[in-house]
């Protein structure tokens, strides 16, 4: 807490009165910091109007007039902070999404990548997993799958359990075909999935190769050495101090020369490990780090 999160007084000695907007922003770090104390969950350093947004979504769903209200029952009901957790995992996500990163993750970072006798991919903060599939499927297309372990997490365990059946919506399926195609797909997607009523489950072969597992990159530190990063669209949500912590994090995972992919709106440029990448594909913020 600072001097700003407590009431000011004016010369006569009377209290201020906070606006809603002031005292909405209390009780959200209060909310925050509960959670981190009683769960062990870090969201202090998020981006606090992503923050705020979900949270009274989240509220109103719930028939929670307040955010302090909120806070008393999450402390005492577990079961409605794993709704909560749920609700503040962003899972904006499709299948070969932003196609012009995997059309260059293809052609520029794939040929890096054979020419290791076995590699590792870190997929993190993968939502629900269709990103991850469509990474195999690249993989795969490229005789890279046989040799690669693709290790995806999220902080969400709902979430991941989701992506562990690999089973989708079939409606969404015609726009994931054009991604593909336009993403330079070999084949047809169809091929990796049976449909069945109006869900698809992709096939055995594309998850053989694919670790799932909880990870916070908030609290959690590197687990393994890595030859390639994905991490798109999830720093954006951060605030400065926890994307250099993350930054910082990545650069120990990778190998020497290994890949670092990030997504549209973030970039390794400012971070304080900037120095040790050069760049592959400044466009689709694809980085190579240094010996």
């Amino acid at each position: 807490m600072t001097a700003r999160d407590f009431p000011m007084r004016d010369g006569c000695g009377s209290i201020e009165k906070p606006d809603s907007a002031e005292v909405e922003d209390l009780e959200i770090r209060l909310l925050l910091e509960g959670v981190f104390q009683r769960y062990g969950y870090d969201f202090r350093d998020y981006a606090l109007s992503s923050l705020k947004r979900r949270t009274r979504n989240f509220s109103a769903q719930e028939g929670v007039s307040t955010i302090s209200a909120l806070q008393e029952k999450i402390l005492r009901d577990p079961e409605l902070m794993e709704r909560y957790l749920h609700a503040l995992s962003v899972n904006v996500t499709s299948m070969f999404r932003d196609p012009g990163f995997y059309r260059a993750f293809r052609e520029k970072v794939a040929p890096f990548l054979r020419t290791y006798p076995s590699t590792r991919i870190w997929h993190a903060g993968c939502s629900s997993g269709e990103e991850v599939y469509s990474m195999a499927i690249l993989l795969m297309e490229e005789g890279l799958h046989e040799k690669t372990r693709i290790y995806a997490t999220d902080f969400d365990e709902k979430t991941l359990q989701q992506a562990k059946t690999g089973v989708y919506p079939l409606q969404a399926m015609a726009d994931h075909e054009k991604n593909y195609i336009e993403s330079g797909g070999k084949r047809s997607l169809p091929d990796y999935y049976v449909a069945r009523y109006d869900h698809v489950m992709f096939a055995e072969r594309l998850r053989e190769n694919i670790v799932w597992a909880q990870h916070n990159l908030v609290t959690d530190g590197s687990f393994n050495e890595f030859h390639a990063i994905v991490c798109r669209n999830v720093m954006i949500y951060f605030n400065s101090a926890l994307q250099a912590r993350v930054h910082k994090l990545f650069h120990e995972s990778l190998a020497r020369f290994g890949i670092l992919a990030l997504g549209e709106k973030e970039t390794i440029h400012g971070s304080p490990v900037a120095a040790c990448y050069g760049t592959v594909d400044e466009y689709e913020k694809i980085y190579k780090r240094k010996q």
